[in-house]
């Protein structure tokens, strides 16, 4: 028998067959990891979602901003006339309804940032403290944003009502004479809806911060505390600077939240008697009587121009920020 030289090659195992329903191997010899099927199935379940989105969002955005410097009663193609800026200057100029709507939406900004978005992050920071029922509190407080808004709207009519209304049955108001209008009056009706609109936005902003202060390092907290430093001293200097990533989510939300409002305006009076926003503008104008869909137009581009001056330069100065840090 000779010896083994150099040259002689290992004995190779025999090729194993592959397992019944595996993919076949790819001109390579690797075996591909998805089938045909499974690759059909992963582009619609991205693509069907993706067209929507582009049809439904981006066309019908784009399309707006066209024909904002055009008129169009919607009635055929054919009757879509170019005029420029002249919406946009009988807008600014002539329309008596339209500053007020926009002084009316800088209200409703004001006052969700400045009453319930606080209330939301005190809540937020009781639950936080593991307290008794917390889940029970949770579930409590949540319930009005799972709610649909048009809902909202007529729970809150009820609680408006100047004959059996429950406010004006606690203030001895729903006598003749002595009835106090809270949806009509409009001196009250836009406070009395943000009313029904900061009940909503509070549990909306305790889970955003409640989210928020899950991330928080409790070491940090416990090098606090033995630092000396107090319960407002920790959320000051500890808490308050891990939420940054959380009010800029805040902000967002709440710029969102004041810009879109409509359900509860078109609920209590459609829009009339002081209280007037942009979306109810919006929508007076394209499916209105008066069907002027290219005016209609200009006001939502007003709509996104404002809520876009608003978002970029914080989210820009808050990414650099974060970016450097």
């Amino acid at each position: 028998m000779s010896a083994p030289t150099e040259t002689d090659e290992p004995p190779r195992a025999a090729p194993t067959a592959p397992p019944p329903g595996a993919p076949p191997a790819g001109p390579t010899g690797h075996r591909r990891l998805l089938t045909r099927r499974d690759r059909i199935t992963l582009a619609l379940m991205a693509g069907v979602p993706a067209l929507l989105h582009v049809a439904l969002v981006w066309l019908t955005a784009l399309a707006s901003v066209a024909l904002a410097f055009t008129t169009w009663d919607g009635i055929g193609f054919d009757t879509i006339h170019w005029v420029g800026l002249r919406n946009f200057r009988e807008l600014f100029t002539t329309n008596p309804q339209f500053w007020p709507a926009v002084e009316h939406n800088v209200v409703w900004f004001a006052v969700l940032i400045l009453l319930p978005t606080p209330f939301g992050l005190f809540l937020a920071l009781q639950l936080d403290k593991r307290v008794r029922f917390s889940r029970v509190y949770q579930t409590a407080f949540f319930l009005p944003v799972v709610v649909s808004l048009a809902v909202i709207g007529f729970v809150w009519q009820l609680v408006y009502n100047p004959d059996t209304g429950l406010i004006n049955s606690l203030v001895g108001a729903n006598r003749p004479g002595h009835y106090i209008d809270w949806i009509g009056d409009p001196d009250l009706n836009l406070w009395a809806i943000l009313v029904a609109a900061s009940w909503r936005h509070t549990g909306y902003m305790m889970i955003l911060y409640l989210a928020g202060l899950k991330s928080v390092d409790p070491a940090l907290r416990e090098a606090a505390a033995l630092d000396g430093a107090d319960e407002w001293q920790t959320f000051r200097h500890v808490v308050l600077p891990a939420l940054r990533p959380t009010n800029t989510v805040v902000l967002v939300v709440t710029v969102i939240e004041s810009l879109r409002a409509f359900d509860l305006v078109f609920v209590f009076n459609k829009g009339a008697h002081g209280t007037e926003l942009l979306s109810i503008l919006v929508t007076d104008n394209i499916i209105g009587e008066s069907s002027r869909i290219g005016y209609g137009s200009a006001i939502a581009v007003v709509l996104l121009l404002i809520s876009l001056a608003v978002i970029i330069p914080y989210l820009v100065a808050t990414f650099r920020t974060e970016r450097r840090g």
